[in-house]
């Protein structure tokens, strides 16, 4: 079987993830390996694909191979994929999987990212391996490389693979409605981040709207029109120093100009099940702040063209970027369903965020996302050194074993719960005495 690796990591023979592939094409040499390191040459293949077309053609499985980077495929697979289904190709009947690494942050909606688009393509898809950075150094690791591999040839020989789902419905676009502006605007900033083609009326229309119904005063930052030098090389030039390695100065463009707002809103428009790659790099570039939640308590907003009730996914990505971030999502506006009222009551609630300071409590979008940035972050403090000195000064390691005084009051319950006698003896006093830390402060005065 020829198989075509599509290595999306910027790293090119350096990627981690790479060296999974590698490490099957050494246990299999029954099948032929081929690599394309398109993430690497994505300048080269805006100008040419034909290179890309022809090992694809020849390739009876396509392993796309790229690390994780926020909450999705690196922006160089991004592009990859956006030229891929521009370019025409015939890829129904044939068989893909992926392979990715990463810290298991959010791996599920880059997944399901390759999995939508490939399904685009009619391509016959099989579920991928998301390993761990360090897998591959174990014997385990290694272990469930071989079996994943092994399960891939097994569908390919039996024509198994995940099922094809049903078009969804297109987008119908209802027309967005003028609003007179009041030249009354409250003091505040609250940022529009948008990658809006002046062609593209219906997110200009969008955009407008919210502006005019906004109470706040507003700006549109453009990103389309920064001259970015590339997309996130994933060196960690900027783990140690703040800095990014590009000298296109990305990185005091965003703590300047974005980062002191109020809020931010994103509008765009969906392409290929996400936001498209130029809002794709622009995420990835924002690696220059690391890991640390800089803009958390600050209220977010989308404005969104494109049928967004039918992308899962990215519905997916977008709560767990505000619940990662801290920021209370004041809501997603979209064209498909009533789009004034929409538009409107988004507005609406990111003036009373504002206003009143409104922060919701993470839910398990943040609290997970934020627990294995939280072990990362430590176990790599050495090398992160501005995001460690972050993560200290906001109290965010709340390892669970420092709580010595709640873990010996559950062995002392475990115990007391362990012995049929002493259960029936207690009796309901064991719960009274769980709740009654609860009731004193109902009985208090405490806020």
């Amino acid at each position: 079987m020829n198989v075509l690796v599509l290595n999306g990591s910027s790293k090119s023979e350096y990627s981690i993830t790479l060296h999974t592939a590698l490490y099957l094409e050494k246990k299999f040499p029954e099948h032929k390996f081929h690599f394309l390191h398109v993430g690497h040459y994505i300048k080269s293949f805006e100008k040419d694909f034909s290179p890309a077309i022809n090992a694809i053609n020849d390739a009876d499985l396509i392993i796309f191979s790229y690390p994780v980077y926020t909450f999705i495929a690196p922006y160089q697979l991004h592009r990859f994929m956006e030229l891929l289904k521009a370019s025409g190709i015939n890829l129904s009947d044939k068989f893909v999987t992926q392979i990715t690494t990463s810290k298991h942050f959010y791996d599920v909606t880059a997944h399901k990212y390759i999995q939508e688009n490939c399904q685009d393509l009619e391509m016959k898809f099989i579920k991928g391996l998301s390993a761990d950075m360090d897998d591959l150094l174990t014997e385990n690791g290694r272990k469930e490389a071989r079996e994943f591999f092994r399960y891939v040839c097994w569908c390919v020989e039996h024509d198994i693979y995940e099922t094809l789902p049903k078009n969804p419905v297109v987008s119908a676009h209802l027309p967005v409605g003028t609003a007179a502006s009041s030249q009354d605007k409250k003091s505040g900033d609250v940022v529009i981040v948008t990658d809006c083609a002046k062609n593209d009326k219906q997110l200009n229309d969008m955009i407008e709207r919210f502006r005019a119904v906004l109470k706040i005063k507003s700006r549109v930052v453009n990103i389309s029109d920064y001259p970015f030098h590339g997309g996130c090389l994933g060196c960690f030039n900027c783990a140690a120093t703040g800095k990014c390695v590009y000298k296109d100065g990305f990185d005091d463009f965003l703590r300047n100009n974005i980062q002191t707002a109020d809020a931010i809103v994103y509008a765009f428009s969906i392409k290929d099940h996400s936001m498209g790659s130029i809002f794709k790099m622009y995420d990835d570039r924002q690696f220059c702040n690391g890991h640390r939640t800089v803009t958390m308590g600050k209220p977010t907003g989308y404005l969104i063209s494109g049928n967004y009730p039918a992308e899962t996914n990215l519905q997916m990505i977008i709560e767990g970027r505000s619940e990662v971030g801290g920021n209370f999502l004041a809501g997603v506006a979209c064209d498909e369903i009533n789009p004034d009222a929409e538009i409107d009551r988004l507005a609406e609630r990111l003036d009373y965020a504002i206003t009143h300071k409104y922060i919701q409590p993470r839910n398990f979008y943040g609290i997970s996302g934020m627990k294995i940035f939280r072990d990362l972050i430590w176990l790599m403090r050495g090398l992160m050194k501005a995001d460690h000195r972050f993560y200290k000064a906001h109290g965010l390691y709340d390892f669970p074993q420092k709580k010595k005084g709640t873990a010996l009051k559950m062995y002392l319950v475990g115990a007391l719960i362990s012995s049929p006698k002493l259960k029936a003896k207690i009796g309901n006093k064991l719960f009274e005495g769980m709740i009654a830390p609860y009731k004193k402060v109902l009985s208090s005065d405490c806020d």
